[in-house]
């Protein structure tokens, strides 16, 4: 059975000499698993069109035995390049898929984590590589999945807590105009890092310091 899906791409990885494997999040199917089968060849229809965060239409055969599908046809839309001319936008977006593959179901619907995680790496090149963008990804992420803290039983200081609102509230167009002063960075920060243990067992490999 032939589906097709509008994803953004998680993770690859080699599954053969010829053949990777390729992490998708789309709105409606949630994550799913595809090999691209001879992407790794010189001549593959593939070819420039598999890589981290590429956001494209694609078609795929389901398997009836497993959750690997194989991919049958990719239709670019964006690459992103923008991401590519600097380290710490592809670092924060890593950290930020790796979260998502950390913290949801496979091939379950999530349309709004797709907006989310569309709209970050869209904004990540409108400035340079800023933590309070993690922290902002971290709280909508966690008030998609019902997670996200009671801020009155927070040991958290006022200021810190308003910024707290203005991070889970702004657009990303509107987190650039955000101003938190040092304190304010520092206390979210450890207390993030904290709740993110206690709620998650642990945290992805790349988070800002």
């Amino acid at each position: 059975m032939i589906e097709t899906a509008t994803g953004i791409i998680l993770r690859t990885r080699p599954l053969t000499e010829t053949s990777l494997i390729v992490n998708w999040l789309t709105p409606l199917l949630g994550r799913i698993s595809t090999v691209a089968k001879g992407a790794r060849r010189p001549k593959s229809p593939f070819a420039g069109k598999l890589d981290l965060f590429y956001q494209a239409d694609l078609s795929f055969t389901r398997s009836r035995r497993s959750e690997l599908h194989t991919l049958r046809e990719v239709s670019l839309r964006t690459t992103h390049p923008s991401l590519r001319q600097e380290l710490g936008y592809l670092q924060q977006a890593s950290y930020c898929a790796a979260l998502i593959q950390q913290t949801t179901e496979h091939e379950t619907p999530l349309p709004e984590i797709y907006r989310l995680l569309a709209g970050l790496l869209a904004h990540l090149p409108a400035q340079s590589p800023q933590p309070r963008t993690v922290y902002a990804f971290e709280l909508k992420l966690l008030h998609e999945l019902g997670q996200f803290p009671d801020l009155d039983q927070t040991n958290l200081t006022a200021p810190t807590q308003s910024l707290v609102e203005s991070l889970l509230k702004s657009s990303w167009e509107e987190l650039v105009g955000l101003r938190p002063t040092a304190p304010q960075v520092k206390e979210l920060r450890q207390f993030l890092h904290g709740y993110l243990i206690f709620h998650l067992g642990r945290i992805p490999k790349g988070r800002p310091a």
